[in-house]
């Protein structure tokens, strides 16, 4: 019985000596307060789990905790690109409104580059910002991306202008 007393002092001093700085690690990496005590939390709960066989606490934690960290900035990564691919596919899904069927033909020509800052700016109504963190571009690439798009667009309805008179 005093062994698992001792054992339990021994893991609450740590815990008192190590989770602030823990936590405040975990903190600059996710910046997030809320992630990074359920970040250091769990390390702390793993290293409960093998108290007897872990021969350096200190290191346990904060190596578990960089690979919880880890997991952490891969999984917003996912989610990311899955908020990407559902306002990229949203953007591409026929509206409700009649558009003209040449300038959407003449826009699905245009390259993936010009396209989808075309389709996200002016047929999902995002401003330049928001397109710029969707596709992972600078806000200057993407308004010199929309600005190569128009003309190719102005230059194409004139082409096609001039061959229905």
């Amino acid at each position: 019985m005093k062994r698992s007393h001792t054992r339990e002092r021994a893991a609450s001093e740590l815990f008192a000596a190590l989770y602030p700085r823990l936590a405040g690690w975990c903190r600059r990496l996710v910046d997030d307060d809320e992630t990074a005590h359920e970040i250091a939390s769990e390390a702390f709960t793993r290293l409960w789990a093998r108290w007897t066989t872990v021969a350096e606490p200190q290191g346990f934690l904060f190596v578990t905790a960089a690979n919880l960290v880890r997991d952490h900035w891969r999984k917003l990564e996912r989610e990311r690109r899955a908020v990407r691919r559902a306002t990229v596919e949203a953007a591409v899904a026929p509206h409700a409104e009649t558009a003209d069927p040449s300038v959407r033909m003449l826009v699905q020509s245009l390259p993936d580059r010009l396209r989808v800052p075309i389709l996200l700016h002016y047929y999902a109504d995002m401003p330049i910002r928001e397109v710029s963190v969707l596709t992972g571009r600078k806000e200057g690439t993407v308004k010199a991306d929309l600005h190569a798009a128009r003309e190719m667009l102005r230059a194409q309805l004139r082409r096609s202008l001039d061959h229905t008179r």
